[in-house]
């Protein structure tokens, strides 16, 4: 039975990955920000457990574990939670800029180093779900785009690093997807927002799960997943 730390496990894709792990029997840690939403997500995943570290605010992670007791053994990192703002460069703020950086950026390298002893001894897998403005940047995409540039800088890196301890990294960059962020897009772009254009989180969960289950003679290191319809 494999254990789990899944960031982002209260909507959208983060949701779909962990009731498909939840449903087959594998132990899940599930990231919180706060004691209130630990008890929802305990409440939602029966026999899961819940670590409480708010990603907005990185540099207390360490705090925050050090009164809590971290999993002993972990499989796998599965960094899926994320924030957007969208704003053309001349308007964004320093406050915007890191808004998204800490989140989208410092929290999973920050995640990913207080986590690395339980992994390197299982020889475990680190997957970001990063974003299709992870490898394109586009008008008013400049901040969350250049967090999400920095996610695969972040997750290429520590796949060379820690090749040689037996870890397996994959970024996965998903195009617009049918979730609670996607909806605030819409919102920012001023467009009618339609849950059916757009790819089912559940389709992003299996591309996930693919690189999850992957025998140990393999390791994916990038999956594009696109809209289909």
């Amino acid at each position: 039975m494999a254990t789990h730390l899944i960031t982002g496990a209260g909507s959208g894709i983060g949701a779909a990955v962990a009731r498909r792990l939840h449903e087959r029997g594998d132990e899940l840690v599930l990231l919180a920000r706060d004691a209130g939403r630990a008890k929802e997500l305990a409440g939602t995943y029966p026999g899961s457990r819940t670590l409480v570290g708010d990603l907005a605010a990185p540099d207390r992670l360490s705090w925050a574990f050090s009164h809590q007791s971290l999993p002993e053994r972990l499989d796998s990192l599965l960094h899926i939670a994320g924030v957007v703002d969208l704003g053309r460069i001349g308007d964004l703020t320093p406050k915007t800029w890191h808004a998204q950086l800490d989140v989208n950026l410092v929290a999973p390298a920050e995640l990913t180093r207080l986590l690395l002893p339980q992994l390197r001894v299982t020889q475990g897998t680190v997957i970001f779900v990063n974003s299709g403005a992870g490898l394109n940047a586009h008008a008013e995409w400049g901040a969350y785009a250049a967090s999400k540039h920095g996610l695969k800088a972040l997750a290429d890196s520590l796949r060379h690093e820690e090749k040689p301890n037996g870890i397996r990294v994959t970024s996965v960059y998903p195009g617009r997807t049918a979730s609670p962020m996607q909806a605030k897009v819409h919102q920012q772009e001023g467009k009618e927002y339609d849950a059916s254009r757009w790819i089912d989180p559940e389709s992003v969960a299996t591309t996930i799960l693919t690189a999850l289950d992957l025998p140990r003679d393999a390791e994916v290191n990038d999956l594009t997943v696109r809209p289909g319809r």
